[in-house]
């Protein structure tokens, strides 16, 4: 933990993650997709994110990506697989995710000693966390590394952050939240918009306030909808799973490197956050680290 309570593990996927986030929210991997064949942003998302698992079928994209409604990836898996093969998109992401990179932050930024120095410490954290019983973090693992600095450091980060989201899925299973329940409870606990939590992930009405109804029966939230005070403390308990579980790497890599890391992406990701290749309001309740404060 640190001065403010938070966790080592919380606090470097706060600091990391937006740089690999390019990927989903940078307008360069849907234009890629689109110009490949396929329609709209769903049916790029899963090809992109799904494809190191190979063709798999929808059941098992929704199994592991949890808190999607199976039926918006039904409507993306197979027919993703129909316009291209998996290899394919593993290869049109990472161009994707080198223009976006490159637009943003620039030739010269990517280039850089500390690009190369993060790279380094990034794919040694990678390397060092565990995979057992992580399918979605263990088939990126098993990706050949890119040879580019700001590409290693990008794919690390995208091994890092599917291995989180598997030890995350463990948890919300050992709280007993299934995968419309935690979406709700999410929402509700961070004063996330509920609806466009619920379209976003693609639950129809009836869905939604079903689960809403089964948290109010656990105490979770109340008749009204509101997150209560169990509903919290459940909360918080599944991110400590969380970020427990996502804790391996950075043991590892040790605290003082580790903050290393944080301190040499903080230019890259305030550069990639102020533009239009983050979105703020996530439905992964991922907030930026703040800028340090000015010394004296």
């Amino acid at each position: 933990m640190d001065e403010t309570g938070e966790s080592r593990a919380r606090r470097m996927w706060r600091a990391v993650e937006p740089y690999h986030a390019i990927v989903y929210f940078a307008p360069e991997s849907q234009a890629a997709c689109t110009e490949l064949g396929t329609r709209g942003y769903w049916m790029s998302y899963f090809a992109l994110r799904a494809a190191p698992l190979g063709a798999a079928p929808p059941e098992v994209v929704a199994a592991l990506f949890y808190n999607f409604a199976p039926r918006l990836v039904a409507r993306a898996v197979p027919d993703t697989w129909a316009v291209a093969p998996p290899e394919r998109y593993l290869a049109l992401r990472l161009a994707a995710v080198d223009a976006a990179l490159h637009r943003v932050l620039g030739a010269e930024v990517l280039a850089s000693d500390a690009v190369a120095e993060a790279a380094g410490l990034a794919r040694e954290a990678a390397l060092a966390a565990p995979t057992a019983g992580r399918a979605l973090g263990a088939a990126n693992a098993a990706l050949p590394w890119p040879d580019a600095p700001h590409l290693v450091l990008w794919h690390a980060q995208t091994v890092l952050r599917e291995l989180r989201g598997d030890g995350h899925v463990a948890a919300l299973l050992t709280a007993g939240l299934d995968p419309v329940e935690c979406g709700a409870l999410l929402a509700g606990d961070i004063s996330m918009d509920q609806e466009w939590m619920r379209t976003r992930r693609g639950w129809t009405e009836q869905e939604w306030a079903e689960a809403l109804h089964r948290l109010s029966a656990r105490g979770l939230v109340t008749p009204e909808g509101a997150v209560t005070p169990a509903g919290r403390a459940l909360r918080a308990e599944v991110e400590r799973t969380t970020d427990a579980l996502a804790d391996g790497a950075w043991t590892a890599l040790g605290d003082a490197r580790a903050e290393r890391l944080a301190a040499l992406v903080a230019p890259l990701v305030r550069t990639i956050t102020t533009g239009d290749s983050f979105l703020r309001d996530n439905p992964m309740g991922l907030r930026p680290l703040p800028e340090p404060a000015p010394t004296a």
